[in-house]
């Protein structure tokens, strides 16, 4: 078997064994198949696909790649949960810390941003000290310990998923829904949770770009969950503008903690609620969402999830002073403020425009090991359906050492990512029922 020949298999359009398949894997992992073929794999794979048999032979060969965890010492209902990209989108920074307060352990394994989304452990490593690389015992004891850890993955989970990861970052083949499938199914599988809650977004700042796309990746992850014997529950979110105020990896740590205070932008509130609500039923610690609704907000206005973020953060090496001194973040130490065109309303705000420009301050990266700004973003004033008048400031650019081009270009998209109209927008809500 050769890795050429399957990758010509794959531009005719004809369907892989499970031995391909794994064959590709396991090669990628002991360098018989190079980056560069598994690139050329991808790459016809996102133009011709693959069925559901190839879908879940390639999650299954993910899963096998590595360890799998065992929580069940610990809890017979311990959650994970999982985005498929947005441009804001902070639930997991919000989300673990209010679960695990409630008692619900949390085994959180995330990524880095990818595209134009950020990634979690992108935006906790902006913390100063924070260590996202667990190793399993460590990650498996801190769940034991305090409720929850959220880790970027090991080098013996999933293995040739990461790989596989950083290499659809840097090729543009990001947005396929069998790859985005076998990645996080996989990484759900394999982090030993029980209880697992997806939000799966579409629109113009996700990879999916309309709901009925969603819905269809959706459907796609709860069967390959259950042909492997996981039972997946599924959210679906709309990402037309950033979730939240705030977009950038310090920047959305600190509205994480703002939320915990209970300073929260109501679309953030939203989609917390959602995902929170089905994994306390699920856990059959909440009867239904308005029950789910109490439980969260008391356990805000107690101070008891804000507390178990800042455990979270000492257990895993950070500065938990964060929570109080906002200046030990490196926020951008220069910044812009973009202004109204005119009176009215803001009609739409576009989330891939703001999440480019963010790109172009070094929030993100370009291709695979580029560093990353953490101060660089923006923090939103306004948002669709606002009234703005004529100077009014619409957000605020956060950056620090970049060239002139390269801002000049960032301001410009930010102007472009707002349209105006004189009669207010419906406001739709964030969840597609």
């Amino acid at each position: 078997m050769r890795a050429v020949d399957i990758i010509q298999k794959k531009k005719e359009g004809k369907i892989h064994t499970k031995e391909e398949i794994d064959f590709l894997v396991k090669g990628l992992l002991d360098g018989t198949v190079a980056d560069y073929q598994m690139t050329a794999w991808l790459m016809a794979v996102y133009f011709k696909g693959l069925n559901e048999d190839e879908t879940a032979y390639l999650t299954e060969s993910f899963i096998n790649s590595g360890d799998i965890l065992d929580f069940s010492d610990i809890s017979d209902r311990v959650a994970d949960k999982h985005s498929t990209g947005g441009v804001g989108d902070k639930v997991t920074i919000v989300l673990i810390p209010l679960l695990a307060a409630l008692g619900v352990p949390c085994a959180k394994l995330s990524g880095r941003g990818l595209g134009y989304t950020g990634g979690t452990v992108d935006k906790l490593e902006s913390i100063p000290g924070f260590v996202c690389s667990l190793k399993d015992e460590d990650f498996k004891e801190q769940i034991k310990k305090i409720g929850a850890a959220i880790s970027a993955q090991t080098p013996n989970l999933t293995p040739a998923d990461g790989k596989i990861y950083a290499l659809r970052d840097v090729t543009a083949t990001v947005d396929n829904k069998s790859l985005i499938c076998a990645s996080v199914v996989s990484k759900k599988i394999a982090s030993g949770a029980n209880i697992i809650v997806l939000d799966v977004k579409y629109g113009c700042g996700a990879f999916i770009k309309t709901k009925e796309e969603a819905k269809e990746l959706a459907d796609l992850m709860i069967r390959t969950g259950a042909r492997l014997n996981k039972k997946i529950s599924a959210v679906i979110s709309s990402m037309e503008q950033p979730l939240g105020t705030h977009i950038g990896n310090s920047l959305e740590i600190i509205e994480s903690i703002e939320f915990l205070k209970g300073n929260y932008n109501k679309d953030l509130y939203e989609i917390v609620l959602e995902i929170a609500g089905y994994t306390l039923i699920l856990s059959n610690l909440a009867k239904d969402f308005e029950d789910a609704k109490n439980m969260m907000d008391n356990v805000i206005k107690s101070g008891a999830a804000l507390e178990k973020l800042k455990e979270i953060i000492e257990a895993q090496g950070g500065n938990p002073d964060v929570i109080g001194d906002y200046s030990l973040f490196n926020v951008g130490k220069n910044k812009i403020e973009i202004k109204a065109a005119e009176d009215g309303y803001v009609s739409k705000l576009d989330a891939l425009l703001i999440a480019k420009a963010c790109k172009l301050l070094g929030a993100g990266r370009d291709k695979k090991g580029d560093d990353i700004d953490f101060g660089a973003g923006c923090i939103l004033k306004k948002k669709t359906g606002d009234t703005v008048k004529t100077g009014e400031t619409l957000l605020t650019l956060y950056f620090n050492d970049i060239k002139d081009e390269k801002k000049e270009e960032a301001v410009q998209l930010a102007k472009c990512a707002f349209e105006y109209s004189k009669i207010k927008p419906e406001i739709l809500s964030l969840i597609c029922k």
